[in-house]
């Protein structure tokens, strides 16, 4: 009797660590200043911290944004970041984490010194360009004149520098950083942005467990004060 307590003692005392060491994936389509490879976008960086202070591993992975959604929905990656709220009933085995994790200033991009779109509205006439896979632009952009969907946000500015869209639908943070990076000249965001929704982190059903306290840990993070400066040290390109 004795001998099976010690042996159930050192299986749990073993058992302990290995359920501390839980670690998820996570994936997301989000470009630079949002998400970098090394995990410096500062949306990379409130994600890790939320998961860091309720003791859960995260490993962060990068893919196309339709990509990305399939494989949290089905199971193969345990959740996807960041996505506007309401997509539960499009894919329905996803969970959305109730506090948002950051914002998403969606902007028009124009060389067209004429355009002055502000609204949704006003993307009737132009030939538009937006990334496949986003929700926030499908459910928004009319159904009028010649839209075309590219890969990524890389791709929507090649579109925009041959002259194959007239507006590109992009982020206005990664959009800018694209421009000076490619030296593109001519390009400019159409103010304000057409929206900046909250966004939100959403987890396969399975871990829906989790959603409640990474939703405690993003108010904690917004009232103390880090998820600002973890935005600011992302939008600088800061080392993590």
């Amino acid at each position: 009797m004795r001998l099976a307590t010690s042996l159930l003692c050192l299986l749990l005392a073993l058992a302990g660590p290995a359920a501390a060491a839980q670690t998820l994936v996570l994936n997301t389509d989000g470009a630079a200043p949002h998400s970098r490879a090394d995990g410096s976008g500062f949306e990379d960086r409130i994600v890790a911290e939320a998961f860091r202070r309720i003791g859960v591993g995260v490993r962060l992975v990068q893919l196309p944004s339709e990509r990305c959604l399939q494989n949290a929905n089905q199971g193969i990656d345990d959740g996807n970041y960041p996505r506007i709220a309401g997509l539960s009933s499009l894919y329905p085995n996803l969970v959305m984490v109730s506090e948002p994790m950051s914002s998403f200033p969606c902007a028009a991009f124009t060389r067209d010194p004429g355009l002055k779109t502000s609204a949704w509205a006003d993307l009737r006439g132009p030939r538009v360009a937006y990334v496949v896979g986003w929700k926030l632009v499908e459910l928004n952009v009319p159904e009028v004149g010649t839209l075309q969907r590219a890969r990524d946000q890389e791709a929507l500015f090649a579109l925009l520098d041959k002259g194959r869209a007239q507006v590109v639908i992009a982020d206005l943070h990664t959009g800018r950083e694209i421009i000076r990076r490619k030296g593109y000249k001519g390009m400019r965001a159409l103010l304000p942005p057409l929206a900046d929704p909250p966004m939100f982190i959403y987890l396969h059903k399975r871990h829906a467990d989790l959603a409640p306290k990474l939703a405690e840990a993003l108010r904690q993070m917004r009232r103390d004060g880090t998820t600002e400066r973890l935005t600011k040290a992302g939008l600088a390109g800061d080392r993590p």
